[in-house]
Order: C-alpha cells, then sequence, then structure tokens
C-alpha cells in the first residue's frame, strides 16, 4: 500500500475485503501476531516520535497528525502493523481436521464482544471460531483491540453457510452445547468434554431456533435475577469455555 488514503479504508470492512489487509495496533499485539503468524506481517506503520525496534519488517515512519488519522484508538499507540486476512476467512471450508473445541457466534453484533471472545476461546484452548453473516467482523479494529493480539491464534470463518457449518460438524463427531437462558441442563454437564461446538447467540434475542433445534445440550447459566436479569455474551461465553476446557490435558 503506498498512500495514507489506502490505509484509512482498512477501517471499513470494504477496504479490508478488497485489499486482504487489516490493522493491528500497539507493541503488545503487534508481538502476540509474530509468535503466531509471523508472516502474515507486511509493514509498520510507525509515529515519527515512537521508538520501534522491530527490524524484521518494513517500516514507515509518519507524522502524529497522519498516524491519528489512520488510527481507529481513542488513545493511539504511535505503532501499528498491516496484517494479511487469512485467505479462509469469508468462506464455509472447514480446516482438516477443525481441531478439539469450537466457538460459534450467531449474530453477535458488538465488536468489543466478538474480540473479547476470540481472545477467550485462544485463551482456552479452542481450535477455531465461525460466525454468522450477522456478527461484527472479525477484523474490524475495535474487535482486533479487543482481541489483544489474539485474532490470528485459531483459524476464522464467516460465513452465511453456518447452519451448514454446525451441522457438519456435529456429523465429524462434535456435540453442540448452546446457551439458552430457558435451557434446562446444567453447566456441569460439558465439564472437560471434547470435541464440542460453543454456540452464543446475540445480545438481544440470544439463538435462533434453527441452533438449538440443533443443539446437544442447552445449557443454562444460572444467576439471580433479581439482581440482572442476564449476563453479558462475552462473560457467559468464558464461563461455558472454562468448563469445557477445565480438565483437558
Amino acid at each position: 500500500m503506498n498512500s495514507l488514503t489506502s490505509y484509512k479504508k482498512l477501517v471499513e470492512k470494504k477496504g479490508r475485503i478488497e485489499s486482504g489487509l487489516f490493522i493491528v495496533e500497539g507493541l503488545r499485539s503487534i508481538n502476540q501476531i509474530m509468535v503466531k503468524s509471523p508472516e502474515k506481517i507486511v509493514e509498520l506503520i510507525v509515529r515519527d516520535d515512537h521508538d520501534c525496534n522491530i527490524e524484521r519488517y518494513p517500516v514507515r515512519r509518519v507524522s502524529a497528525k497522519q498516524y491519528n488519522s489512520i488510527s481507529a484508538m481513542k488513545t493511539p499507540q504511535g505503532v501499528m502493523a498491516l496484517v494479511r486476512v487469512p485467505m479462509e476467512t469469508y468462506s464455509s471450508t472447514l480446516p482438516e481436521p477443525a481441531g478439539s473445541n469450537v466457538l460459534f457466534l450467531e449474530d453477535v453484533q458488538d465488536p468489543g464482544n466478538v474480540g473479547t471472545l476470540i481472545r477467550t476461546a485462544a485463551a482456552f484452548g479452542f481450535s477455531g471460531i465461525f460466525l454468522s453473516e450477522g456478527c461484527a467482523d472479525p477484523f474490524s479494529p475495535k474487535c482486533v483491540q479487543a482481541s489483544a493480539g489474539s485474532i490470528l491464534s485459531l483459524w476464522i470463518r464467516k460465513t452465511g453457510s453456518w447452519l451448514s457449518v454446525l451441522q457438519g460438524l456435529q456429523g465429524r463427531g462434535f456435540s453442540v452445547a448452546a446457551s439458552d437462558v430457558s435451557g434446562r441442563e446444567d453447566p456441569s454437564l460439558i465439564r472437560g468434554k471434547k470435541s464440542v461446538v460453543v454456540a452464543l447467540g446475540n445480545e438481544g434475542r440470544g439463538l435462533s431456533g434453527s441452533v438449538l433445534k440443533s443443539a446437544d445440550y442447552r445449557i443454562r447459566i444460572p444467576v439471580h435475577t433479581d439482581r440482572a436479569e442476564s449476563i453479558n455474551v462475552a462473560v457467559c461465553g468464558g464461563i461455558i469455555m472454562y468448563l469445557v476446557s477445565e480438565h483437558e490435558d
């Protein structure tokens, strides 16, 4: 990419899809990308008053004004990386094998929630995550920021064929544990299970009937409803993913 205008376009999904690039900002997040997928980093953009000792990639120095015009963060950190979006992201073809446990998000719209769930899935050793078309884009700036550099630590798919993907995983021997406020099954039922798809739904509506009908478990996290009607989807996902991974070797 040659112009600052090209960098600015990466804030929008269209610009990311056309270029095949997204932005990761901050040294800690960039270092995480370097550990898992160093070959995906194309270039570093560094504010001219910021020290950067990473020498293995091309570096473009820009003024503070130029840097701030590109950054989507409220407090720009002075260094960002241009990173390649994995080619398979916007498809319904999963890796072979798909791995151990998988996260599924249906119409989770807040990019902070999506990014936090990606980070949590990576932390608990999940192999991948697939998202419905109605979800926030996983490579949007807010989502990438919330993932804290974990965005490439597991495979990601965003597809309109999410129900087929879900059923395909069931055909491979995965069981589906759906978070459901009306569910009757105790979370302890999935403690330490392997080959599980943890399914989480929209912040307001929850999961669709199609997913709930396909679920092997409809898990309800018990809460004090007199104090809080429900818990945040990212918190709920963290609890369920912890239980699934709790006794893994």
